[in-house]
């Protein structure tokens, strides 16, 4: 008989502030106990001081839910500094733009901490403390350039944080194109962050094709396979709404995560994996 006990593992769902429908839908899977951390986007449009309230009530009730700073450095959002560069439109630019950027190592360091700083003293202001740990919007965090700036900011304005690294715990030379390049980018990450003392996450899971109607808990079942103790899966449930469908293309997906996460299966999944939340 196997009496170890259960796997404690983080699932984080992204986006906090991007719209009422994903915030609704995060606050009641925390509720429900189905989440134990969320990342908070201190630029989208629905981060006001009654949606910061609802969170942190909602999260009090629950004996590990962690809140974090989702960094954002990418369309169709826009910066909280004047400076940032590059802009399109008054925006940041599109992901493939600030990663081909960052590869070609065109990014100013200074002006990326610059942004990081703002986004981090934000969150403080909302929240009266640091974030317990610190992300990134499109894994923006992980390109070169970003990263450096990225790390130094969190050392500077929240040394207590964890931060969020892409790679899986045994990285494979086969899976979804998105997860293999995750792998790749996290492995620098992870050692730049281990030189900085800064604690992340040892595995990752969630990444996956949004473009396709996928079936989450078949996904969902892969995630947990394998993932080791304290390690991550990224979620991204919530309700579509107006909001929602002028700023992000995931939309439907969504949906689709949150009725699985609030449905009957999850928990005897978690249980048969020896797998909690708590």
């Amino acid at each position: 008989m196997n009496d170890a006990a259960p796997r404690r593992i983080w699932l984080c769902a992204d986006d906090y502030g991007i719209s009422p429908g994903v915030n609704r839908a995060i606050r009641d899977l925390i509720g429900r106990g189905r989440l134990n951390a969320t990342s908070v986007t201190v630029v989208g449009p629905s981060i006001g001081r009654d949606e910061v309230s609802a969170l942190r009530a909602v999260a009090a009730g629950r004996p590990r839910c962690g809140i974090g700073l989702h960094v954002t450095l990418t369309a169709p959002f826009r910066p909280l500094t004047m400076h940032f560069q590059p802009l399109d439109g008054g925006m940041f630019p599109a992901f493939p733009k600030l990663l081909c950027v960052g590869l070609l190592r065109r990014l100013d360091p200074e002006i990326i901490h610059a942004e990081l700083m703002a986004q981090l003293a934000a969150f403080n202001e909302l929240f009266g403390k640091a974030p317990d740990f610190v992300d990134g919007h499109q894994h923006a965090q992980l390109f070169p350039v970003v990263r450096d700036a990225f790390l130094t900011a969190v050392k500077q304005a929240a040394p207590d944080a964890w931060v969020r690294q892409g790679g899986r715990n045994q990285p494979r030379r086969f899976g979804p194109p998105k997860a293999l390049f995750l792998d790749i980018l996290s492995a620098q990450f992870r050692r730049r962050a281990a030189a900085a003392n800064i604690a992340f996450n040892p595995g990752f899971a969630g990444a996956y094709d949004f473009s396709r109607q996928s079936d989450f808990g078949s996904l969902m079942r892969q995630f947990i396979d394998g993932l080791p103790e304290h390690g991550l899966i990224m979620c991204h449930p919530g309700f579509v709404d107006d909001t929602l469908v002028s700023l992000d293309p995931l939309t439907t997906q969504r949906e689709h995560e949150y009725a699985f996460l609030a449905g009957e299966y999850f928990p005897p999944l978690l249980a048969a994996n020896k797998v909690t939340l708590g």
